[in-house]
């Protein structure tokens, strides 16, 4: 099973990829795990950049599914959001 990140820019630049595309992952913290595990330091730092992202999976904000226990299923995508302001 195959899923697609779109990454921030400060996550792109951390990882220094601007998206992802990750085998096996079956929930939305597993694919934080994979991540944070695949980059060594640069995955520590996505880690923690994901605590000031919303996260969508096909559009859908996870905090309106399982949260970080939404399930994945196969061409998914798992879209980390930066919050912006303005008027």
């Amino acid at each position: 099973m195959s899923v697609t990140l779109q990454l921030t820019y400060e996550m792109s630049k951390a990882l220094g990829v601007p998206r992802l595309e990750l085998d096996g992952p079956e929930t939305v913290a597993d694919v934080v795990r994979t991540v944070e595990s695949r980059f060594g330091d640069a995955g520590a730092d996505f880690a923690k950049l994901t605590r000031v992202t919303a996260i969508a999976v096909n559009g859908v904000l996870v905090n309106y599914r399982r949260g970080m226990k939404t399930r994945l299923g196969e061409g998914d995508v798992v879209a980390f959001v930066k919050a912006a302001a303005g008027g």
